[in-house]
């Protein structure tokens, strides 16, 4: 365990609240006279929830803590620090301009608030974070247009994606269509949720659709062959988070997860945690249980390492600089 925590790693997939600590959380909500007791497992130290409705009401109800720019620069140092105890270098999080407040001002406050925290991690701990502003794709197409505008607006160089997460059956993809593009033509690399919930057509569709230069999930596409072979042909890269995956019920357990099965296929697949404290995960458990079901060793954690680095959506001077750290592993 201890040599797979000190192995380098790239996170592509990770949203900001979600990442929460729990005892962090605790800890703020009661600063504010409030008590989340009741959402964490006192057995594990981690969220409790039972289905997927009450991991989102549990979501939210940790969301809601971190309602002033200091609780958000906070947050993201602590999740940061969080994940470079993990052997993290390097990790892309999710943030979403409607958590945020959705007006130009408040979305200021918020990103200069977690560019802060992001500066005081990478200072402490030698990480360094880029930030993917998310529609969400069941408040519809305008919201995510509005989300849009303020992720290219912001000119914020921390900000080097656009993407999409929510409820693939809600909406089509086309819908998103001009949102993305306008993502596209300001520069930024674009991403979405897709093949989660929804089957392998959901990824066929976003990537259609949209244009994506990586797909969040993903795993789903192992239903459809032709759709595997395209994504191995093209260099699709995934962002899979098998943790979530078995949390959430999209598959049965680790040994029935397909992750291997895709990266044997030529699927360009990286390891991610998702929400890790909500699934019972970290990077240090996702590479462990990769070891433990797919006999994975260390060439093989390294290599789904240079994958993530090879689809991250930094600029390339910083890409060098990251392969030169796993390069000296």
């Amino acid at each position: 365990m201890s040599d797979l925590r000190a192995i380098p790693k790239i996170e592509l997939h990770l949203h900001m609240e979600g990442a929460a600590p729990p005892a962090f959380a605790r800890a703020l909500a009661a600063r504010k006279g409030r008590s989340i007791d009741a959402l964490i497992d006192p057995r594990t130290g981690r969220y409790a929830w039972s289905d997927f409705s009450s991991f989102l009401a549990a979501y939210d109800a940790v969301a809601a803590l971190f309602d002033t720019p200091q609780d958000n620069r906070d947050l993201a140092e602590a999740v940061l620090r969080e994940c470079a105890a993990h052997g993290v270098i390097y990790a892309e999080i999710f943030i979403s301009p409607d958590h945020a407040g959705a007006d130009p001002v408040a979305w200021a406050e918020y990103l200069a608030a977690i560019c802060e925290g992001a500066a005081a991690a990478e200072a402490a701990c030698g990480i360094v974070a880029r930030f993917i502003p998310l529609c969400v794709r069941g408040l519809g197409p305008e919201a995510a247009m509005r989300a849009a505008r303020l992720a290219v607006a912001a000119e914020d160089p921390r900000i080097v994606g656009f993407g999409m997460a929510g409820d693939e059956r809600m909406f089509d993809p086309a819908d998103f269509a001009p949102a993305f593009a306008l993502a596209r033509e300001a520069g930024l690399k674009l991403t979405a949720h897709a093949g989660e919930f929804g089957g392998a057509d959901s990824v066929r569709r976003a990537l259609d659709a949209l244009g994506l230069d990586r797909v969040d999930h993903g795993v789903r596409a192992v239903e459809d062959p032709d759709l595997v072979a395209r994504l191995a042909r093209e260099g699709v890269p995934l962002a899979v988070c098998p943790g979530s995956n078995v949390a959430l019920g999209v598959v049965p357990d680790w040994a029935a997860h397909p992750i291997d099965a895709l990266r044997r296929a030529g699927v360009r697949v990286t390891v991610s945690t998702d929400d890790p404290p909500f699934f019972d995960t970290d990077m240090t458990r996702e590479h462990e249980m990769l070891s433990r079901h797919f006999g994975y060793g260390p060439d093989d954690h390294l290599a789904l390492a240079r994958a993530a680095l090879d689809a991250a959506f930094c600029a390339p001077d910083l890409k060098r600089r990251l392969g030169a750290r796993l390069a000296a592993a």
